[in-house]
Order: structure tokens, then sequence, then C-alpha cells
């Protein structure tokens, strides 16, 4: 069994988002690419977006800090700390309103 401390990380890589040039620090917490469940813990200083890109199955965001908006077309979601914002199964983008952190789950599908 591990145990991990989510506020920790959050704060750990919140430090290294604001010190980074792109504005965005991540880790895997749980999975990876051989397995079926991965969660990543993401770090987003205010403004940076991360692109619009494929769902690569069912997935959620739960934030941890922050503020965020999910968007895919023409729809939106906000989300603040405390918030799970399940993502459709079309292209999306995620945007940090304020510097965030975010657990992103997905559960591959295919």
């Amino acid at each position: 069994m591990q145990k991990l401390s989510l506020d920790a990380l959050a704060r750990e890589h919140l430090e290294r988002a604001a010190a980074g040039s792109h504005g965005r620090s991540a880790t895997t917490v749980h999975g990876g690419h051989e397995l079926v469940l991965r969660q990543t813990l993401l770090a987003l200083t205010a403004g940076t977006t991360l692109a619009e890109h494929e769902n690569p199955g069912e997935a959620t965001v739960q934030v941890l800090r922050g503020r965020v908006r999910l968007t895919s077309g023409d729809t939106s979601w906000d989300g603040r700390a405390g918030d799970l914002i399940l993502i459709p199964p079309a292209r999306h983008s995620l945007e940090a309103l304020e510097d965030s952190a975010v657990l992103l789950t997905v559960a591959k599908t295919g």
C-alpha cells in the first residue's frame, strides 16, 4: 500500500510551474501507459492553457487548488477547489483561471 499527499504534491508542482518557462508541471500519481487507470497531478499558473486535445478514455478533473475552465466545442465548465468535472468524450482544452492544481483521472478505453 502507498499513501501520497495530494496537497504536498500540489504545492510542490505549483512552485515548479511558477519557476518554469511553460507555466505548468505534472507528475503521474498512479498508473502509466501500460495500465487502464492513470492519475496525473497537473499544476498550471494563471492563464496557462492545455491546448485542445482528444479524450483518451473516460476521464475526470478534480480541482485541488485554484480555478480552471474546461472547454469542449461551444460549452465550458468552470471548476474551483473541491469540484469534480466529468470530461466529455470529445476534443477539449483546460485553462487555469488562477494558479491551479488538478488531479486528472483517465481510464483508457482503447
